[in-house]
């Protein structure tokens, strides 16, 4: 009886060693990067946080530009984005030893508001968009009336994300036709409440930013339907709402978002462990926070992708107007 009995208090020792080891996660978890992936991350490290109380994660807002290149200095171990991480990028990780793993995580459709007491503007086209904000716009469409005849003689108030933004480079691809390529004579923010703020305080502005802050300050702020003029999208202009961006009707202003982890910092039990929690909880936090989920099949990918530990980018570099995240995943 006695042997039986110790026995059956060394198993209970390796129960309970087993799960205090479980518990025993530590360490801290620097991310940085996208304003616009910022909330879904931030409410991703709070939850992960509240059930593993050892481990500290840290959530910065550099732009997506600027968390790549504390990415690719080893500076951080998750580096958020708005667009697929650029050639440039990719070369100076490589020459600092750094390799990564690319994860999309929700999808986001580029909203364009106004003030609420802009009573003339009812839609927007891409050809109108293009006319505001391509670089030979800059010093000379600065009123509403030479965007449109019909529209008052008052000034344009121009109000956008800085050029580290993925966002930025996002809108000038799709808009412009060239990323990057933008007048300079706006009103520039990494911190995209600031672009809130503005427009929400000036009737003769216009901005655009991520879906989340429109929808979290819906009440202070005008949103403008796009025609992109493809009849394949819908007809006529279209509103950006949790279902026209999850369907791909609203374009061309919908995108995926993304997270990077460095495989080095990938072998950490804390990153590890925080990846997982990320991807199966991103059905529900993504939405809470005003963003569009990902597919379960894209998800699924998504988490084969971590653990199978595949490097490198499905993109050709920087941002695609238009892509299938889930048809690219699966030519990984």
């Amino acid at each position: 009886m006695k042997r039986i009995a110790l026995i059956a208090v060394a198993a209970l020792f390796v129960v309970s060693c087993g799960k205090k080891q479980e518990r025993s996660i530590g360490g801290t978890i620097a991310i940085d990067g996208s304003s616009t992936v910022y909330p879904i991350t931030e409410a991703m490290a709070e939850e992960y946080m509240k059930q593993n109380r050892r481990v500290r994660v840290t959530v910065g807002t550099s732009g997506s530009g600027g968390g790549f290149q504390k990415f690719a200095t080893g500076e951080t171990d998750i580096s958020d984005a708005s667009r697929p991480i650029k050639e440039t990028e990719i070369e100076k990780a490589r020459q600092n030893g750094i390799e990564f793993i690319e994860l999309p995580v929700a999808f986001d459709g580029l909203s364009v508001v106004v003030n609420p007491e802009n009573d003339w503007v009812e839609s927007l086209t891409v050809e109108d968009l293009g006319k505001m904000w391509k670089p030979e716009a800059q010093g000379k469409i600065t009123k509403w009336s030479q965007v449109r005849s019909k529209w008052p003689d008052r000034e344009l108030n121009l109000y956008g994300p800085g050029v580290s933004s993925g966002t930025f480079d996002y809108f000038t691809e799709a808009v412009v036709g060239r990323e990057g390529a933008s007048r300079g004579d706006y009103t520039a923010s990494e911190d995209d409440n600031v672009l809130v703020q503005g427009v929400s305080g000036d009737v003769n502005a216009l901005g655009f930013f991520g879906f989340a802050y429109y929808y979290e300050n819906s009440d202070r702020l005008k949103v403008v339907p796009i025609d992109d003029g493809n009849p394949d999208n819908g007809v006529g202009p279209i509103a950006p709402t949790f279902e026209t961006i999850g369907n791909g009707t609203y374009q061309p202003l919908s995108r995926p978002l993304f997270i990077y982890i460095s495989l080095e910092s990938a072998k950490r039990q804390e990153v590890q462990d925080f990846v997982h929690f990320f991807l199966n909880n991103a059905p529900e936090l993504v939405k809470e926070v005003g963003y569009i989920p990902l597919g379960e099949t894209t998800y699924q990918h998504a988490i084969d992708r971590f653990d199978e530990r595949v490097t490198g980018s499905v993109f050709s570099g920087g941002s695609q107007v238009g892509v299938d995240i889930n048809e690219l995943l699966q030519t990984r």
